[in-house]
């Protein structure tokens, strides 16, 4: 029993780095920008949080290195192509790319750097019930505020002005323009949002999730992060509960190996990747599924003057 309850906690904890990029991510494509560059985002802030916190020992300023760090690129992005119009894959995977090469350069000083022993988390009394104690109420502050966050944006979306909004800048900006709204510093607006939550997500893994740095560390969470977000169909509920899903796949492996099941670790590393092949490829035999949920806007270019 004791060993399930610590693969629903590792679950919840590994489900928490996909669903705070997720939820970034979705905040982008809601508003009609795609960024490619999550995995860029998430590397140079796992190592500005991890820097951060090494000099500092504090791990708020960790996570809000962290957040700055995606924030900035997730700007410069947004300029790029919000008002200088190139295209956004492109300039997606550059970002990556750069963020990938950057990260390991800036990491190389911190590649043995320890962070301060890792405080431990527990709900009085809940944390204490068999089973149920040690899954879910062990861990860190942040799945918590997670799971709020995403109720947080299933209301700003679908019950407040604002939210309306940035979906009507998604669906049709040229509207949302003819009414007045200014759609490039909405998009802009949400892009950096979309990048801080990377940010976090980044920093996440460098502090909390495997609390040391390695080039390279984030192994394809921002790439998985993308899927989800057209597995869930936009929908802020789906991308938590995916988040999870992939999270269990993820740390199925470790607990297989654990009680002892012969297979191929090769095998095993390749599950959470093969899953989300999976996902998409039945995902993608309901197109009419995919487009009645898609903002009709996303990845086009706006130009106010035509």
């Amino acid at each position: 029993m004791e060993s399930y309850a610590l693969l629903i906690a590792a679950t919840l904890n590994a489900g928490t780095v996909l669903a705070i990029a997720s939820l970034g991510l979705l905040i982008n494509e809601k508003s009609g920008i795609v960024n490619l560059g999550a995995e860029g985002m998430m590397l140079c802030a796992a190592i500005a949080g991890f820097a951060t916190v090494v000099h500092t020992g504090s791990d708020t300023m960790g996570f809000l290195a962290g957040m700055g760090a995606g924030a900035l690129m997730a700007a410069i992005f947004g300029m790029l192509v919000i008002w200088l119009n190139t295209n956004q894959y492109a300039t997606g995977l550059a970002l990556s790319l750069f963020g990938a090469g950057f990260s390991a350069f800036a990491g190389i000083a911190y590649v043995q750097e320890k962070i301060p022993e890792r405080p431990s988390f527990a709900i009085p009394f809940l944390s204490d019930i068999p089973l149920v104690g040690p899954a879910l109420f062990r861990q860190h502050p942040l799945v918590y505020l997670t799971v709020l966050f995403a109720l947080a944006l299933i209301w700003f979306l679908y019950r407040t002005r604002s939210g309306l909004i940035l979906r009507s800048v998604g669906e049709s900006p040229e509207s949302a323009h003819a009414l007045g709204y200014p759609v490039r510093w909405i998009r802009l607006g949400a892009v950096t949002l979309g990048g801080a939550l990377c940010g976090l997500a980044g920093a996440y893994i460098s502090i909390v999730y495997t609390p040391l740095w390695v080039e390279g560390m984030v192994s394809g969470k921002g790439w998985i992060a993308l899927a989800l977000t057209t597995f869930a169909t936009w929908r802020p509920a789906r991308v938590l509960l995916g988040a999870y899903l992939f999270g269990g796949v993820t740390m199925l492996q470790f607990h297989l190996q654990g009680i002892g099941v012969e297979v191929p670790s090769q095998f095993l590393s390749m599950l959470p990747y093969v899953a989300t092949i999976v996902v998409l490829a039945l995902i993608s035999r309901n197109p009419r599924w995919i487009r009645i949920n898609m903002p009709a806007a996303i990845g086009k270019p706006f130009y106010p003057g035509s």
